[in-house]
């Protein structure tokens, strides 16, 4: 027990440092997002359909992750999902046109959501093993990562290319993947040893009894996942060109929104002992709406008046919708992980078939309807999409921890 304990932690810290480099790597083009669009010429409707390049990869990538998770075990398959990663990244920063971009997003998507089910694997077997709450926290270090790479993006907009910044941030990713995979559970610590004669719990079908709690829960996971990606994504656009908001100052309602969410995270373990997991979901979601709503509602027409004013409700409002919206994702993963008869991967997977291809999905959305309609008229999408996560929290039910 002693030997597990020190091997536990020495997980637990190795995985914290993961999701934070999973949060660098994932979001290193967020703060370039408007240079981009604006370099390729693209209308909103056009360069939301680039987004489903990545959509189309983080498919493939959670289809492939259950099953090959449970053979090799979740180390292993991290290690390979950290090594093409980078490489996606890199080609987006080598893309001099448009299908070099969505090779660059397909290769992205496909790896992070197969990394990102690995990690939540070895999230939930720390978890077992140290008898401790830590799941929430695990996807605060993503968030760090996330805010510490949109908050650099907007300093270094007027020192390197968009170009420059993705190549570096690729490099930088890989090297730091190589160090914190190294500390992850091995395959007999994970719950999943890799017996290819094991088929009761690792081959599920798509569309069953069995299967139908992780469909609804990977629908709110998705009504969850569409608004993140939202504001990460278009924000920048919406405060440029709905705000008038110049170059530079472009992510700072994106960051507001990360900072919250890195708080809540921090304290979502504790929430969870408190409140429960879905009473901390319930409440995430349906406030989450509101703030998101009454910030639009706002600062949208006192733009024309008072840029800084319009800028800072916006981004206290995406703060508070980031507080609200940071323990959905832990608390999802953790009841998609806990369905009856089905393995921890394989559930988690099934899941983040849903809920990650509308990480990229979502955008190419937003995309279409500003298109169609207005950029804010999408944004108002995303406040009615946490009302939904609201709902679906009745079918959040997690394990205890034994």
């Amino acid at each position: 027990m002693e030997i597990a304990g020190r091997v536990s932690k020495r997980a637990r810290n190795h995985l914290w440092a993961t999701f934070f480099v999973m949060g660098i790597s994932s979001m290193a083009w967020v703060p370039r997002i408007p240079e981009i669009k604006e370099q390729l010429g693209l209308r909103d409707g056009q360069f939301g359909l680039v987004f489903l390049a990545g959509a189309f990869g983080s498919v493939c990538g959670s289809q492939i992750s259950g099953r090959a998770i449970h053979l090799i075990a979740s180390k292993n398959f991290a290690r390979i999902c950290a090594l093409v990663m980078p490489i996606g990244i890199f080609i987006m920063g080598s893309a001099e046109n448009v299908w070099e971009l969505i090779i660059g997003l397909f290769v992205t998507g496909l790896s992070f959501s197969a990394l990102d089910v690995a990690a939540n694997v070895q999230a939930m077997a720390i978890e077992k093993l140290s008898k401790a709450r830590y799941m929430s926290s695990f996807h605060a270090m993503w968030s760090i990562g996330a805010f510490a790479v949109t908050l650099l993006g907007g300093v270094v907009a007027r020192l390197i290319t968009p170009q420059e910044h993705l190549k570096i941030l690729a490099i930088s990713s890989l090297l730091l993947y190589f160090i914190t995979i190294s500390g992850l559970l091995p395959g007999d610590l994970d719950g999943h040893r890799g017996e290819k004669h094991e088929v009761t719990s690792a081959k599920v079908p798509l569309f069953s009894k069995e299967t139908l709690p992780l469909w609804a829960l990977g629908i709110g996971l998705m009504a969850s996942f569409i608004p993140e990606a939202g504001i990460y994504d278009w924000s920048g656009i919406l405060l440029k060109d709905h705000m008038g908001i110049g170059k530079g100052v472009t992510a700072v309602a994106a960051t507001c929104y990360s900072l919250g969410m890195i708080i809540s995270r921090f304290l979502g373990d504790r929430w969870f002992e408190k409140w429960g997991h879905q009473k901390t979901v319930k409440y995430g979601g349906y406030i989450g709406g509101y703030s998101i709503a009454i910030g639009l509602v706002i600062s949208i027409p006192l733009a024309n008046v008072n840029k800084l004013l319009a800028v800072s409700i916006l981004s206290i409002c995406f703060a508070i919708a980031g507080v609200c919206m940071g323990p959905l994702f832990p608390a999802f993963n953790l009841a998609a992980m806990s369905v009856p008869g089905i393995a921890p991967s394989v559930g988690m997977a099934r899941v983040a078939l849903i809920a990650i291809a509308s990480n990229f999905f979502g955008p190419a959305l937003i995309g279409g309807i500003s298109e169609v309609t207005t950029l804010p008229v999408s944004f108002a999408l995303l406040a009615a999409l946490l009302l939904l996560v609201g709902r679906q929290s009745r079918y959040v039910k997690v394990k205890a921890i034994k």
